[in-house]
């Protein structure tokens, strides 16, 4: 795996060097049981995998390249770089500015670039919309292109299954940037549809097996499907992608209640003519960082405290995965712990940030669960954990124990 060069204000002093001795010691990433750091009176357990992916060291290192070879220079970023609060502010007071939101409204009107400005596509890719749109402006929307290498691999796919007359059925949230581009480029070359989740796949099924008026297929999947979408001509091949970040046991769900429903219909001596394997676009790091929170919830704990941007797709499917076990606080950085009685954190089914008091129990030893999303620097995830450190004064030194685990 290539080593990218990422400002150092983003790296750990010693997370960096777990995650080294855990690769050592199990290259083939079987062993998802999480590193105990053991202060005393606290106890973390990190997650075997967590923190930036390759798409994002790619992203970040392109965009700092880009801004110290162009000084002078008006540089924009398409919409935010990651779903990091730091990493964008960090771009934004060095003179970055974006040229829309997430939801993809613009911030700066396209009639107010010139040629001569750098335009940088972020780490989700874009729609070929907006690629055609800056190839007008004379701006070329492939030269700080960080479109994330397994999205790419997505769309790959994407057009092989529309080459081989499939309609593809793509599993993600149709506000998220990454989606729009993958259905923007899945559309130019088969039908497409989008699916939120399970649920939305059963529906697409019932109209598979014809057991729903096709007219219901318009209402229910609004803005979700392609242009001349055929209902009883476009479901009678088909294969599922995914937006890389959602929960890749649920792509697996949807993808085998699809091909079941296919069997269903046709038999399974016709299934390849009707239902592709597509497993293989399942992103590699959503699916490790996913494996690694079930290994963490093994371990018996008070609470788990995950940490990425409010916004971020794969940090909130942690999230979930972990409320279903225990008290979990999801929290932008070390700054929304206030003190060891109050922390603000955000609640994903009120999409609002609120303040919990008493969240750490009264106990001689608090055992905390430790993650975070592919977006979050190690160095934010460090700062965390110093912090909760910091209410522990009879606890071991940081550095000392973490010493002695790097020497065993």
């Amino acid at each position: 795996m290539k080593n990218f060069n990422i400002p150092n204000i983003y790296r750990s002093s010693f997370i960096t060097q777990i995650k080294n001795v855990r690769k050592d010691s199990d290259p083939r990433k079987k062993d998802f049981t999480p590193t105990l750091l053991d202060f005393g009176p606290v106890r973390f357990y990190l997650a075997r995998h967590f923190g930036f992916c390759y798409g994002v060291e790619n992203a970040i290192e392109i965009a700092y390249k880009t801004i110290e070879e162009n000084p002078g220079k008006r540089i924009f970023l398409l919409s935010e770089m990651i779903h990091n609060p730091g990493v964008n502010s960090d771009l934004l007071n060095l003179g970055v500015q974006f040229l829309m939101d997430t939801s993809g409204k613009h911030l700066i009107e396209w009639k107010n670039l010139r040629k001569d400005d750098i335009v940088i596509i972020p780490a989700f890719g874009t729609t070929i919309e907006i690629e055609q749109k800056l190839n007008e402006l004379g701006i070329n929307p492939y030269r700080y292109n960080t479109t994330c290498p397994f999205v790419e691999k997505v769309w790959n796919r994407s057009e092989q299954l529309g080459k081989d007359n499939f309609t593809v059925i793509i599993h993600g949230k149709s506000y998220h940037e990454e989606t729009r581009a993958t259905f923007s480029h899945s559309k130019t070359n088969s039908p497409s549809v989008i699916v939120r989740d399970l649920e939305e796949a059963k529906i697409l099924a019932s109209f598979i097996l014809n057991e729903k008026p096709t007219e219901e297929f318009y209402k229910i999947f609004k803005e979700k499907y392609s242009d001349g979408f055929n209902v009883e001509n476009d479901l009678l091949k088909i294969g599922v992608v995914n937006q890389t970040t959602m929960l890749a046991t649920e792509t697996q769900a949807i993808a085998d209640l699809l091909k079941e429903t296919m069997i269903k219909k046709y038999g399974t001596d016709n299934l390849k003519e009707h239902f592709a394997d597509t497993r293989d676009t399942l992103c590699y790091a959503t699916n490790d960082n996913q494996e690694a929170t079930y290994g963490l919830l093994k371990a018996e704990a008070d609470l788990a405290i995950v940490v990425g941007g409010y916004n971020s797709s794969n940090t909130s499917h942690i999230v979930e995965l972990c409320e279903k076990k225990l008290p979990t606080y999801f929290i932008s950085s070390e700054e929304r712990i206030l003190s060891g009685k109050t922390i603000k954190h955000f609640n994903l089914h009120n999409h609002i940030e609120i303040e919990s008091e008493n969240y750490l129990p009264k106990k001689d030893v608090i055992n905390i669960l430790l993650t975070s999303g592919a977006s979050c620097p190690d160095a934010t995830v460090e700062r965390v954990l110093r912090k909760f450190h910091s209410f522990f004064p009879n606890s071991k030194n940081v550095d000392e124990v973490i010493n002695n685990y790097l020497s065993r």
